[in-house]
């Protein structure tokens, strides 16, 4: 889900503030005059990050005038021209840096994003993120990772209810935290994290409609699938990597999240060059 306005817009202004801070200094060296100048990518990838980039240069200079030529979720060819922008050029200059960084960033998490979905492309299973992102961006990768056609976990601690390992062991049991849980927040969505197939038995007889399955193996994950029956929907999470998702996905779990999404980002490749 793309971010509110307010939320994006928030995002550049900090960007802003630690690029720019007081003033442009090099952009003062160029003279008034408006010019034309494109984005390139130099890579294949999936694009990500337009309404950032929008703000960027919105908030530089308003009578900036860009012209996309795809959208976000679109694939892009190496050597492709992404937009076209035309106005003064030291705006351009001053505000090209942030833009940049936000599709580099927000692209490399939907360019992963949808290899990853593409691995496990007819199984019926989904890719989820994760809590690992970069700080101050979380919203704006989520949105990177819808655009790769993965889906989004929950945000944060405020909006599901997720029991792991050390909740557990302080609340005493696997049963008495699912029950609080259940009591205190009925309508809120709750899983719970089991470590081992006995776990998952004592998560399942308590009433857990939601498991997450952390570090099982290929035949632990297939067992846990016969034990599960469809009572549940199981969740593979942990070490997790490219080169395993299609096996994971084979084993008939529902959901595998990949941390890997959002804190291991390669940045695409792009350039601003004036034409």
């Amino acid at each position: 889900m793309l971010p509110a306005p307010e939320q994006i817009a928030a995002d550049v202004r900090l960007a802003l503030q630690e690029d720019v801070g007081s003033g442009d200094l090099t952009a003062r060296l160029v003279p008034p005059g408006v010019v034309e100048a494109h984005i390139v990518c130099r890579q294949q990838a999936v694009l990500s990050g337009i309404p950032w980039a929008n703000e960027v240069f919105a908030q530089v200079d308003a009578d900036l005038e860009l012209s996309w030529q795809l959208a976000d979720g679109d694939v892009l060819n190496k050597g492709q021209v992404v937009c076209e922008i035309r106005g003064q050029a030291a705006s351009i200059l001053t505000g090209e840096r942030a833009a940049l960084n936000f599709l580099q960033t927000l692209s490399a998490t939907a360019t992963s994003t949808a290899a990853y979905v593409e691995a496990v492309a007819g199984t019926g299973v989904n890719i989820l993120d994760t809590r690992k992102t970069l700080p101050g961006l979380r919203l704006a990768q989520k949105y990177a990772v819808t655009c790769g056609g993965g889906v989004n976990h929950r945000v944060g601690l405020h909006d599901m209810v997720l029991i792991k390992e050390n909740h557990i062991a302080a609340a005493g049991s696997i049963a008495g935290v699912l029950h609080k849980a259940a009591t205190l927040y009925g309508n809120t969505p709750i899983e719970i994290e089991v470590e081992n197939l006995r776990e998952l038995q004592e998560a399942l007889d308590a009433g857990a409609r939601r498991v997450l399955l952390d570090n099982f193996g290929v035949e632990e994950l297939e067992e846990a699938v016969t034990l599960n029956a469809g009572r549940a929907r199981l969740e593979a999470s942990g070490g997790v990597s490219f080169d395993t998702v299609a096996t994971i996905a084979a084993t008939g779990v529902d959901d595998i999240s990949v941390g890997a999404l959002t804190k291991d980002v390669s940045a695409v490749d792009f350039s601003l060059l004036f034409s």
